[in-house]
């Protein structure tokens, strides 16, 4: 076990050790941890919260994330093989969202919940814990954040939180981060210098991933206010293409239905592990002088497939009539999109940075877009203005429900 604690940072080492008899920050009720992407915070607060639950008495404990899902992936998976080399016994029941750990004669119960909703509150209430953990605790509702603060009644119980920073109204940040001391909470702020086991070149590799407000936030941990262009790098001509040689694999194609608001097709080939926007279909009714109908709507549809075989239409979810329409013709097999925007934003921007999905340069009305489209500065939260967004929000649609939602299903789908 020493050998392993040698490995970490010096702020790593605190979190490890901060509720321990001999530390001088034993009496605080709270840590949190926030600042940089892949700064260590998370694998280390996950390792102490387990430790502390041996070092103190209760049986039940919680561990929260955005999604179960990504608990799991976060935290659960990485930490348990650690776990297991240290003595711990651990069994996790799929089904009850519990993680069973044993050590010494004794066993600690943690309840894995998702807290992605107000909704999400309903889920905790009546337990009683001895400690609660918050795994990006800034991407979860208030409601069930302090639904599950009020179960840990129990003496001695504590609260952990970590999280990568938002915008500086967010009310994590004026509730805890800057009010911690009054909460008698530790509050460490992380940096990528923070995890030893981040090379030189994996540094500059993230911090090449994200620019804007993403780069203040994720590279330099701060909790910043959105401003200026939403995809600032993309007034570089050379993340534009031409629509590459060779054939593609599978096609699909997102929308962002209007009728008195423009309407926005994209058409998408896959050509190995990039998607190619090749095509568009934008109609806008102001600059035309008169509207469309679902029916013509869906006629542009046909004319972008053109001949092609379409794996998959995603569609802005609120347009329930557009879908119906492609649902009664049983051409294509349409899926209403995914609706988080800020979420959204930050998917598509590290898959244009990665060079996953890839504007070609005959889509005309994307890249205008990109040029114009802007964050309203003026709100207390991440909003972009809802000018010149129309394109934006179908590739947004594609990134979150196609490409990351698709999975090897949609491939196969695509072949058939």
């Amino acid at each position: 076990m020493t050998a392993m604690i040698e490995r970490f940072s010096k702020k790593q080492r605190l979190v490890l050790g901060w509720w321990h008899k001999n530390s001088p920050h034993r009496s605080r009720d709270a840590i949190i941890c926030d600042g940089a992407v892949r700064s260590g915070k998370t694998f280390s607060m996950a390792l102490s919260f387990f430790l502390w639950s041996f070092y103190e008495e209760g049986a039940d404990f919680a561990i929260c994330g955005k999604t179960i899902r990504s608990l799991r992936r976060n935290m659960i998976t990485p930490v348990v093989p650690l776990l297991s080399s240290l003595g711990f016994a651990c069994e996790e029941k799929l089904s009850q969202n519990i993680l069973l750990v044993s050590h010494g004669g004794r066993s600690r119960r943690f309840y894995l919940f998702g807290g992605k909703d107000e909704g999400s509150a309903a889920l905790i209430q009546g337990m009683t814990l001895s400690g609660v953990l918050f795994d990006e605790v800034a991407l979860m509702p208030r409601s069930f954040v302090e639904q599950a603060l009020a179960r840990c009644s129990l003496s001695g119980s504590r609260f952990w939180f970590n999280c990568n920073p938002e915008h500086p109204e967010h009310w994590f940040h004026r509730e805890w981060i800057l009010k911690a001391e009054d909460k008698n909470a530790l509050y460490l702020h992380f940096t990528m210098d923070d995890n030893p086991a981040l090379s030189e070149k994996i540094k500059k590799r993230y911090e090449s991933l994200y620019s804007g407000v993403f780069y203040e936030r994720f590279v330099r941990g701060r909790w910043v206010a959105v401003y200026g262009a939403v995809y600032p790098f993309m007034s570089e001509d050379a993340m534009y293409c031409e629509i590459p040689a060779g054939g593609f694999s599978s096609f699909a194609v997102s929308c962002d239905y209007g009728t008195v608001n423009p309407a926005s097709f994209g058409l998408w080939g896959r050509q190995g592990d990039c998607w190619y926007r090749i095509d568009e279909y934008y109609f806008d009714s102001r600059a035309e002088g008169f509207q469309r109908t679902d029916e013509e709507h869906y006629k542009g549809l046909l004319e972008l497939a053109g001949e092609r075989r379409i794996a998959r239409v995603t569609v802005d979810p609120s347009a329930a009539s557009f879908i119906e329409v492609i649902r009664r013709h049983g051409k294509f097999n349409v899926i209403p999109a995914k609706n988080n925007v800020v979420n959204g934003i930050r998917q598509v921007s590290q898959a244009l940075r990665d060079g996953k999905i890839k504007i070609c340069r005959n889509c005309a009305a994307a890249r205008r877009e990109f040029a114009l489209y802007r964050w309203d500065g003026t709100r207390r939260e991440d909003s972009p203005i809802k000018q010149n967004d129309h394109a934006m929000d179908d590739i947004r649609y594609f990134v979150t429900t196609i490409m990351d939602g698709g999975g090897s299903a949609f491939v196969l789908a695509a072949k058939r």
